[in-house]
């Protein structure tokens, strides 16, 4: 099988998440991700439970670390040692892409920032993930997803019909904002290459990546300076047919009949034909939650399905698993790993020619560094030199 990223090298110091979890679709296509990690500080996670493997096994690991490093190698660098700078030095030499996600500056402190690379690589390709980017009042304020979000607008979004917030219950920031977004400016800044023969640098700002999110309805106040009643909007409940309603069972469906057409088959399928003119559809919440009491969530969706409406289940993630679109589109598969047989979810990007691989299970720690460092010419002698004073690696 051929992979699309076959060749591509990426140093990739990030640690937890918006990296980790952006690379991993660079190392499903191919790309040969070196995770650069220090065996006496771990990437936190490799920590968070459930633990994969047996109770009984040794270096058993975090279902997280397995999920978000899948397809990638691991090296252990003391990048605070001028041994283990070098060393890196040498690795970002081969590199096509370096990612790292500190704070504004400690790349810069550790003498291997952008404008030191670019001395030994013009072609290096260098991307930084931070909270707030690399300018600005806010570039060295520590934040998590929410913070960023909360700065751009984006969880103001997230409410009750009471208007109270909550809390979204996945990392937008990290995996959108951040990951993704690095990705695809990676991507970019590689095809440009080809046509510049130069690297460049690349900022991403997980704060900017929520504050792009937002087409429908920041743009809506910046076209005419009106600010918004958020509860009104067709996204955040304002739409009675745009909504999730409870059923029988205690269980939630989800119907999404924003058009008209999609409107007037709901209407019928309830009996509630009435509905369809503009005032009473400004009062047909209360009805449509009503309704929806009367039978069950797979009731429900066994009538709505066979009708011409956006309808579906609000499954729980337990359920996920058993659904029949994500088993017809192989989004869990089962891998070997060093613990065993594995469920993980699987590929989103379907190519036709140059799909995505399970290769190999993400890495114990400091698995490949002998590997690695024997592939830039380093002897045997030379690693028990290395590991004798622990300084490099």
């Amino acid at each position: 099988m051929v992979n699309a990223l076959e060749g591509i090298k990426i140093l990739d110091l990030s640690l937890l998440f918006p990296g980790p979890f952006g690379t991993r679709y660079l190392a499903d296509f191919g790309a040969d991700i070196i995770r650069v990690e220090y065996r006496k500080k771990q990437d936190m996670a490799r920590i968070p439970p459930p633990m994969a493997g047996d109770k009984s096994q040794k270096k058993r690991q975090s279902y997280f670390h397995h999920i978000l490093n899948r397809n990638k190698r691991t090296i252990s660098i003391n990048l605070t040692t001028p041994e283990g700078v070098e060393i890196f030095k040498k690795l970002a030499k081969e590199a096509d892409v370096i990612v790292e996600q500190f704070r504004p500056g400690v790349v810069d402190k550790l003498g291997i920032g952008y404008e030191e690379i670019k001395k030994i690589n013009p072609r290096i390709v260098y991307c930084s993930i931070t909270g707030y980017g690399q300018n600005g009042p806010y570039r060295d304020k520590a934040g998590h997803d929410l913070n960023y979000t909360g700065f751009a607008g984006l969880a103001s979004l997230h409410r009750t019909r009471e208007m109270e917030p909550v809390l979204p219950g996945i990392q937008i920031a990290d995996m959108f904002g951040g990951g993704l977004h690095a990705i695809i400016g990676i991507l970019i800044a590689l095809i440009a290459r080809e046509k510049t023969g130069k690297g460049q640098y690349i900022d991403i700002s997980m704060m900017d990546g929520c504050v792009s999110f937002l087409p429908y309805i920041l743009q809506a106040y910046l076209t005419d300076s009106v600010k918004i009643n958020v509860k009104n909007t067709t996204l955040t409940g304002g739409l009675p047919a745009y909504q999730i309603f409870k059923c029988k069972d205690g269980k939630y469906i989800t119907i999404g009949a924003i058009e008209p057409k999609f409107y007037q088959e709901l209407c019928v399928a309830l009996k509630k034909e009435g509905l369809f003119d503009k005032d009473s559809m400004e009062q047909s919440y209360e009805v449509f939650k009503n309704v929806f009491l009367q039978k069950t969530r797979d009731e429900w969706f066994e009538i709505l399905q066979k009708i011409d409406t956006c309808v579906a289940p609000m499954n729980e993630i337990w359920e996920v698993e058993e659904d029949p679109q994500v088993k017809a589109r192989n989004m869990i598969i089962e891998v070997d790993t060093i613990h065993g047989k594995m469920k993980q979810i699987g590929f989103p990007i379907k190519l036709s020619e140059t799909p995505a691989n399970f290769r190999f299970g993400a890495p114990l720690p400091d698995e490949h560094t002998d590997e690695i460092l024997k592939g830039l010419g380093f002897s045997d002698e030379e690693l028990k030199e290395l590991k004798k004073v622990k300084k490099a690696i």
